[in-house]
């Protein structure tokens, strides 16, 4: 039992970590915005920097995707399913786009 209790222990501790991670990256990509604008495109790189070191950081802490062999499967899985909806979302943007811009060309 107490095996078990330790490893619940550290479980609670490793979320409490992340959650902690993600709430502090959250407040200062809002800190970054609110100090500096959204205008230039130092900040949007800024927060896209921040939201990709959150990203990673619930990858490890939420989902225990690390560098072991065990975990590598559900980080292709990860990979694949942001490949597809990459694609779609990519895929979506275009086939409107190019619908809008017939649209306008027809209206001239």
């Amino acid at each position: 039992m107490d095996r078990r209790s330790e490893m619940h222990r550290r479980e609670r501790r490793r979320y409490v970590i992340g959650y902690g991670g993600s709430l502090l990256l959250t407040l200062a990509m809002f800190g970054v915005a609110q100090v500096y604008g959204i205008e230039t495109v130092g900040v949007y790189l800024t927060i896209g920097l921040i939201g990709l070191a959150q990203l990673v950081l619930q990858l490890v802490y939420f989902l225990h995707i690390d560098r072991r062999r065990s975990s590598r499967e559900d980080l292709h899985l990860v990979l694949f399913s942001t490949l597809v909806l990459t694609i779609m979302i990519l895929g979506t943007v275009w086939v409107l786009g190019n619908l809008a811009t017939r649209m306008h060309m027809h209206l001239m």
